[in-house]
């Protein structure tokens, strides 16, 4: 969406070609541009001075002919302008001014109140010569040798005459223009002359080759966006040709002969309704229809200071946001089509704001022990949709396939998130582990790994009365707990704003203007707003240079490389990040690419081009991210899931982030809170070891302990000393904790004086949860190592990997399902599900594949498809009501089965928080659980899906809270029959009996 007044410029839309996906794109360092057209054809941005405007008179017939106009940034003309004057037959001119402008707004009239507007759009122009010929902009002189320069095809060619259709519809351009050369002959001059508009997706234009019989050419849109054939120019022969995506036809049927010009409009929009909320209003109305298609919606807005204002989008809800207070508005609406044809205005809407709201009071975490609370993970940009007009595709939303499936990338935001808090809480989950919320920027970053600026939300993420504080708010007042997944390890691979921005080499030629933006220094780049000059939200114009930047020091600046890109287009030397380029300062950035995953380096070098490794060694780097996190500290969120973990050395994290952490919770919120802010490191470790491959350094348990020695002052020193001397003491020498375990029947004090602050998602459970006792038994074998597994994150799958290192979602069938969530929800740690698991969301789909594939055949798809409708709960795992889709996908076995899950969990404290043991049990997946504290002494005898026995057990009435079986026990001894795949048993000394109803796999 791009809001403009009557006389701002309209967008421009650049070529839909993107750069390769993720992992091809390391090879992007620089680029040449190699075209035939001559140097003097390739367009370099440069200023111009001034503007020669020739208007087309022959339609007009006015009696006068007034040019107002503003040059960019600078100030209209006093109406009606300045008069043009007398050019040749049927034209007119102005020459105009510009200073520094890079090019002007302009409108047309005959000084009696008759005007050219573009259709309320104005003119968006350039400099040099340039035409405006019946609502077409060209780059030509028409006066230049009396050559008209959209003069229509003539119905008979002479043999040295060429015909060009070029099919602009791959490349969105509103103004073609032909730049050719005939054989034997010269180039025009750059741009070369403009091209008509024949009928939808076609121009064309007809030119005198004399004697010749072929010509060289290359398009372009008058404004350094050039199409010249990757390089090779097209070879066009006389008659009539065609170019489309590429191909040259040569005596072409006219693309245009069997189609009748689109002259219908679409039917005016209906039911516009307008709806204040404080200082902001909501839009909406009934889609219109069209006999081709419709484009988009024009609304007009008046009230206010600001006067009119319209806004272009293409969904039918518009949120327009920071209104005036108390200010009456009124808003119309008119559909276009793909042929510029426009609606009639809808009946208006109006609606009278109110006062601007307070900001949400920052909130406050909720402070309870972290393993009460089952964790439901979101990727929030995935999830639910609740805002339409913050939604954004992105550089890659036509490659991906996204745009076929009408699926941009960021799609769900906090709105959607908040809206659906019921559902979440109607699981049972009573925490949202939701996915990085900073400023991100790359040309795939939905899923918020890319951090640009730490210190700022994505705006792709709020809306009005959804900003990331309502969130937090909302969740709490029901309470529930907000985790944000949070990234120290690397910034975007452009950089960290505020910390290092690198200026990476993008000429614009004739290859390359389609990536890289024109620079904007008056707009900053927030990845929703739109630049106007190019038309794109995510706008690039700030990050490159065409010229050296002053100290540079990237190796060869500018220099062309062997390699081109997937496009085929050259590739230059420092045009895209590089580690070992020399363009990142060492005391900000690491600057070498991993070698060994295992190995130290893997602390210090970059895992990846779109993960500019932060220098998290160097206190400037430290500062800066400390400060970033303290914010949403302040914010209230109640723990941080830490990316990339075993990426910075655990002395790091000890000694600077982790006490931060404590230290700002502490200070904000009090000592309660900051003991139960709950910090849980992704420390990425595959295989079924109890230490990874042998290396301490990178295992999951690592990161849950104190340093065991003094290191040196220096923190880049402090991390190779650790690892030397950590390496080299080997695993048998590792601290072990018997906080997870009970002594005998007993629970003791746990001794967490040695705890590093960080817990850890349980990787060894997660890799083999392919088999729910494979996950079972490796898990406990890592826990005499774990400072207190009792707070390891238990998943089966998420938005990296499924069990064993499988790239797809898991797709072990229901019954196996059922069984790992019987396991998880009872077993020590805190059980985690991935959105959508609950109903076998993508199963055994592709996780994520990049820009390669469209995100709707992946397990990152969109979840709001199966929300629809309304959802209330006012307890944990129970819905009060759900209408429409959502009740649908409440309905279904899996969720039955987590929800009761949940309200077992829920009322057995030795589930929540309880050690346990194995000894004196018989049983394929059995186990004994207690807690002790205070008044509570809960103990439970627990068995997955197969028959256990239990010996030495404590006498008395143990009850069953599955089936509400009752056992008196005298002689410290229970067997249990298996009671089937997914199914448990769950017997509590003393417990209260049957919880909940029977379900399809509790029963």
């Amino acid at each position: 969406m791009k809001e403009r007044t009557p006389r701002n410029r309209p967008p421009r839309r650049l070529l839909a070609a993107v750069t390769a996906a993720a992992g091809a794109l390391s090879l992007l360092v620089a680029m040449p541009a190699t075209s035939s057209v001559e140097a003097d054809a390739v367009p370099v941005a440069a200023a111009e001075s001034t503007a020669t405007v020739f208007y087309y008179t022959k339609t007009k017939n006015w009696a006068a002919y007034n040019l107002h106009y503003a040059p960019d940034g600078g100030s209209w003309t006093t109406v009606p302008g300045v008069a043009m004057e007398a050019a040749c037959t049927d034209w007119v001119k102005k020459t105009v001014p510009l200073g520094t402008a890079g090019g002007l707004q302009a409108t047309f009239n005959n000084g009696n109140g008759t005007w050219d507007n573009n259709a309320g759009q104005n003119y968006d122009l350039g400099t040099g010569a340039i035409t405006v010929k019946d609502g077409v902009v060209a780059h030509s002189d028409p006066c230049a040798g009396g050559t008209d320069p959209d003069p229509s095809p003539s119905p008979t060619q002479g043999a040295g005459t060429a015909t060009v259709y070029y099919s602009t519809a791959s490349v969105g351009w509103t103004t073609t223009n032909l730049h050719y050369m005939p054989a034997g002959g010269a180039w025009t001059t750059v741009p070369g002359v403009g091209m008509e508009a024949a009928c939808t997706g076609w121009t064309r234009r007809t030119v005198d080759l004399g004697a010749a019989t072929s010509m060289k050419a290359a398009f372009n849109n008058g404004n350094g966006v050039w199409d010249n054939n990757n390089g090779s120019d097209y070879t066009i022969a006389t008659g009539v040709s065609t170019v489309k995506d590429r191909v040259v036809v040569k005596n072409a049927a006219d693309p245009c002969a069997a189609e009748e010009p689109d002259t219908e409009a679409p039917t005016v929009p209906t039911k516009v309704t307008a709806k204040a909320d404080g200082v902001a209003v909501v839009l909406s109305w009934e889609p219109s229809t069209d006999n081709e298609s419709v484009a988009t919606y024009q609304v007009t807005r008046t009230g206010g200071t600001k006067g009119t204002v319209v806004t272009d989008v293409s969904s039918t809800v518009l949120s327009v946001t920071d209104l005036e207070e108390r200010t009456a508005y009124t808003f119309t609406v008119r559909a276009a089509d793909a042929a510029g044809n426009l609606s009639a205005a809808s009946a208006p809407a109006s609606a009278t704001t109110g006062d601007r709201p307070p900001a949400p009071a920052q909130g406050k975490p909720l402070g309870t022990d972290p393993r009460k609370d089952p964790i439901y993970f979101v990727l929030t940009a995935r999830f639910n949709d609740g805002d339409g007009s913050n939604n954004r595709g992105g550089s890659q939303h036509e490659r991906s396939g996204n745009a076929a499936n009408d699926d941009p990338m960021f799609r769900g935001d906090f709105k959607g998130l908040i809206d659906k808090l019921d559902y979440i809480k109607g699981l049972g989950m009573s925490a949202v582990w939701i996915t990085p919320v900073v400023l991100n920027r790359s040309d795939y970053d939905y899923h918020g790994y890319h951090g640009y600026d730490f210190y700022r939300v994505d705006r792709r993420l709020e809306s009005a009365g959804a900003s990331y504080q309502d969130l937090i708010n909302a969740a709490h007042a029901k309470g529930m707990k907000i985790y944000q997944d949070v990234v120290y390890n690397h910034s975007s691979r452009w950089g960290a704003k505020g910390l290092f921005t690198p200026k990476h080499y993008g000429v614009r030629d004739a290859q390359w203007s389609w990536y890289y933006d024109e620079p904007n220094s008056a707009f900053e780049y927030d990845g929703l707003s739109v630049e106007p000059k190019s038309g794109k939200s995510y706008y690039n114009g700030d990050l490159w240079s065409t010229a050296e930047p002053t100290g540079n020091t990237c190796v060869n600046w500018g220099q062309p490389t062997p390699s081109t890109s997937p496009e085929g287009y050259r590739i230059y030397n420092c045009q895209w990040p590089n580690a070992t380029s020399g363009a990142w300062p060492k005391d900000i950035y690491h600057t070498c690419w991993l070698g060994n995953w295992e190995g130290e380096d893997s602390r210090s070098c970059w895992l990846h081009d779109d993960l500019a490794d932060l220098n998290t060694e160097s206190a400037k780097v430290q500062n800066h991210l400390i400060g970033a996190y303290n914010k949403y500290i302040d914010m209230g969120v109640d723990g941080f899931r830490v990316d990339t973990a075993v990426h910075i050395p655990r002395t790091t994290w000890n000694r600077r982030f982790l006490p931060a952490i404590q230290e700002r919770v502490t200070q904000q919120h009090g000592a309660e809170a900051a003991k139960n802010f709950f910090v849980f490191g992704e420390v990425g470790a595959f295989v079924n070891d109890k230490w990874n491959r042998g290396s301490v350094n990178h295992s999951a348990q690592f990161f849950t302990w104190k340093e065991r020695k003094e290191y040196s002052a220096d923190d880049a020193k402090a991390a190779l000393e650790m690892y030397e001397y950590e390496n080299n003491a080997g695993t048998a020498a590792q601290p072990t904790s018997a906080n997870a375990f009970l002594s005998g029947n007993d629970y003791h004090a746990p001794d967490h004086s040695r705890f590093s602050g960080m817990n850890i998602i349980d990787m060894r459970m997660h890799m083999n949860f392919g088999d729910a006792s494979n996950a079972f038994h490796n898990g406990k074998d890592s826990d005499d190592s774990v400072n207190d597994a009792t707070y390891n994150v238990v998943y089966v799958d998420s938005h990296d990997y499924g069990p064993n290192k499988s790239g797809e979602r898991y797709t072990g069938g229901t019954d196996a399902w059922a069984e790992n969530m019987s396991l998880m929800w009872t077993f020590r740690g805190i059980p985690t599900l991935y959105y959508g698991s609950e109903i076998e969301f993508q199963k055994g789909k592709k996780i994520d594949c990049g820009p390669t594939c469209p995100l709707a055949t992946t397990g990152r798809a969109y979840y709001g498809d199966h929300l629809e409708g309304d959802v209330k709960a006012s307890e944990f795992g129970k819905v009060d009501t759900a209408t429409g889709t959502v009740a649908t996908t409440l309905a279904q076995p899996l969720v039955k089965h987590v929800q009761r899950l949940n309200e077992i969990r829920r009322a057995v404290p030795a589930l929540q928080t309880g050690q346990y043991s194995t000894e004196g049990i018989s049983g394929e997946i059995a186990y004994k659980r207690r807690y002790t504290a205070g008044g509570t002494d809960s103990f439970a005898l627990v068995t997955v899906t197969h028959a256990a026995t239990y010996a030495g057990i404590p006498n008395g009435t143990y009850r069953d809270a599955v089936t509400g079986d009752t056992r008196v026990v005298t002689d410290g001894k229970l067997a249990v029959a298996a009671p089937g795949k997914g199914n448990l048993r769950v017997y509590v000394l003393n417990g209260p009996g049957k919880i909940g109803a029977t379900g399809p796999y509790l029963k």
